[in-house]
């Protein structure tokens, strides 16, 4: 019974987590009132996604876990670009 609710838990937190995603998303793109996608959506959707990815191998349930598992993927390389492009203007920055 306490594991159920645990599982419950971290299927809800994911949840949780992947949908925060869109509130920051809105919230930068009201600051600077054009449509924006901050590197935080990244962040929450890789929490988002792994919380949700555990949850569906504890459900065994494929199609949830395909889908989540691809999310990640994607997620995973827009924060690998964003962080690559900064390091590039670092590097830039300190060569000139």
């Amino acid at each position: 019974m306490i594991t159920d609710h645990v599982w419950l838990g971290i299927g809800l937190l994911g949840q949780a987590l992947f949908s925060a995603r869109f509130l920051v998303q809105w919230i930068a793109s009201e600051r600077r009132q054009q449509s924006v996608v901050p590197s935080q959506f990244w962040y929450f959707s890789i929490g988002g996604g792994l919380s949700l990815l555990i949850y569906a191998i504890h459900r065994l349930d494929p199609v949830f876990i395909l889908g989540q598992a691809a999310g990640l993927c994607v997620y995973a390389r827009n924060l690998y670009f964003i962080h690559r492009r900064a390091a590039r203007a670092a590097t830039a920055v300190t060569e000139s």
